[in-house]
This record gives structure tokens, sequence and C-alpha cells, in this order.
């Protein structure tokens, strides 16, 4: 490495080796500490300016970092994080980290040949973790886990080789009460799947054959607690034309989980072409019943939320600061 001018005086000075150097008066000990900090930062520099190249081909290699001025991805300032990792001939390799415009992190994806394939995790804002396990190209494989936001597994299921549900899979409320557990098979249910109520009392016992219910031997139960007092219900908001809005059935095939596998049924959060949230709550046979569905204009900027009871509209939800 050759160093001229300005910096070479001030390496000389560093060192004690120029004519008027202010550091001569100090011990060689010094002197090497003051050297060798500088060829630290030195280093660092030489590595950041190693990053975001390019070989001969045009192609991405090496360390990337993606900002908000090279990123399309809306609410990002120009200097702000929006992914980083490596790239050979084009293409992500090894652990990626994305991030919020905040600059938490969301997501820590492992890539091969530029597709997810490996342990994975996503995170919700708030630092705690939002889903993890292993995607194989196209599907989940092995233990997969889904949080709420307040840190309790909302689900952990188990997926084959072929990305199917197999084995035990268990859901979970949001207080940690177990809610349905039961045995799958080639992605069905298979034999006794338990429901609960959130107080542990069980709710239901349905008995499957490759996916289908045999109703005869499947039981039903009401909830073990004291009745209380019905709570009223919010009135669907109605039209000019006296019609309610309801949600619309969204096909498995079609949908876009955060990474996990959207089975029609249960607690499901979907996302947008820009991985936006679009729609979360409860869903049953592809609709959504009770939750959200949230509304973003041209630019990608949250306009709308919209809740749902039952299916059907009853009204728009408050935006906080933390989602624009």
């Amino acid at each position: 490495m050759v160093v001229t001018g300005k910096l070479n005086e001030w390496i000389k000075n560093l060192c004690g080796c120029g004519n008027k150097s202010i550091y001569r008066p100090l011990s060689m000990m010094t002197k090497y500490f003051h050297f060798a900090l500088f060829f630290s930062l030195l280093l660092t520099a030489s590595d950041l300016i190693g990053q975001n190249k390019t070989n001969e081909s045009g192609r991405r290699v090496g360390m990337w970092v993606i900002t908000g001025a090279e990123s399309t991805k809306p609410g990002y300032a120009d200097n702000a994080k929006v992914e980083e990792g490596k790239y050979e001939n084009g293409r992500k390799v090894g652990l990626w980290k994305f991030y919020y415009p905040s600059g938490k992190i969301k997501a820590e994806i492992t890539h091969e040949n530029g597709r997810p394939k490996g342990p994975y995790k996503t995170y919700y804002e708030n630092g705690q973790v939002e889903e993890q396990g292993n995607w194989a190209l196209t599907k989940q494989t092995g233990n997969f886990k889904r949080y709420y936001e307040n840190g309790q597994v909302a689900q952990d299921f188990t997926f084959d080789a072929s990305g199917k549900r197999n084995g035990p899979q268990k859901y979970f409320y949001e207080n940690g009460q177990l809610m349905i557990e039961g045995n799958w098979n080639g992605g069905k249910e298979d034999g006794a799947v338990k429901e609960y109520y959130e107080d542990g009392s069980v709710k239901s016992v349905r008995v499957f054959n490759g996916g289908q219910m045999d109703k005869a031997q499947s039981t039903f139960k009401q909830p073990k607690t004291a009745a209380v007092a019905p709570v009223a219900q919010p009135e669907p908001v109605k039209d000019a034309s006296n019609n309610v809005k309801k949600t619309v059935r969204v096909s498995t095939a079609t949908a876009n989980p955060n990474i996990g596998t959207f089975d029609g049924n249960g607690q499901h959060t979907l996302y947008n072409k820009d991985r936006q949230i679009s729609q979360k709550g409860i869903f049953k046979d592809g609709r959504l019943v009770d939750g959200k569905v949230y509304k973003y204009n041209r630019d990608g900027i949250l306009t709308n939320i919209e809740l749902y009871k039952g299916g059907q509209y009853i009204g728009e939800g408050v935006i906080d600061k933390s989602m624009m």
C-alpha cells in the first residue's frame, strides 16, 4: 500500500518518523499504539470500500448494503439500511438481514443461489420473533413456529421434506393456553384433533380420516366456566344501498403469508406483493372472520384499517404513528 501526501505525513508523525513529529517525545509503546489504532481504522475503511462491488459482467459480488436511496421500498430514509448480505455472481448467498425503516431488524433469511433456503427468522418491530423455521426453496421443512407480538407461541408445526405438515401440530391462544392439538399426515388432519376454550377446558374432539371429519365420532362440549352476560356485538356498517361489506375468500394457492403456509383456517397474517400486511386475524375456510384488513395508497402508505367481525365490516381501526 503506497501512502502519499497528507496521509503520508500523518503516518510519519504517528510513528515518529518525521523531522517535526509532535509524537517524538512519546515512548515507543505509545507510538506503536497510535500507529496500530490508525492502521485498524484504515482496515475498517478498506472493508467499507470493498462493499457494493460488481464483477466484469456487471453482476453483484461480495458484501452489499442496500440503503433507502437504492431501494424502491417506501418509508426508508436515503441512508437507512434496507438489507445487507453477500452476493456471488449476482445471486444472494448466506445469511441476509432485512430492516424496518426504523433501523430495527425485520428478518434474517439464509439464501442459496439467490433463493431463500435454510434457517430464517422474522421479527416484529418491537424485537420479538414473529416466525422461525427452515425454508427449502418453495416450502417449509422441519419445525416451524409463529409467535404473537407478546412473545407467546401462536403455532408450533412440523413439516416433512415435501413441505407438508406431518406429525403433532399445535395452536395456542395469546395468553399461552393451548388452543388446538392434533396429528397431521401428508398435510391433512389424521385422528383426533382436540380444541380447547381459552380457560383450558375441552371445546371439541374432532376425529379425522385423511382430512375428512367423521361427525359421528366427533364430540363438542360447552365451556366449564359459568356463563356470563352476553357482550353487545358491534353492528355491521351498511352502505347507502343497505348492503354490508364482507371479507373475500382468499385462495390457499394465491395467499401470501410471511414465508409460512396459509391453510385457510386459524390465526394468520397475510401480506401483499410489497410485503406489507394486508389481512390479519382469524380465518375460516379462506375468509377473514375476525380481524383487520389494511389498505394502502399507490405509494404504499397505509391509509386505513378496516375492522371485521363475523366476516362483516364493522368500522375503521386507529392508525398508530408506528404504522406510518
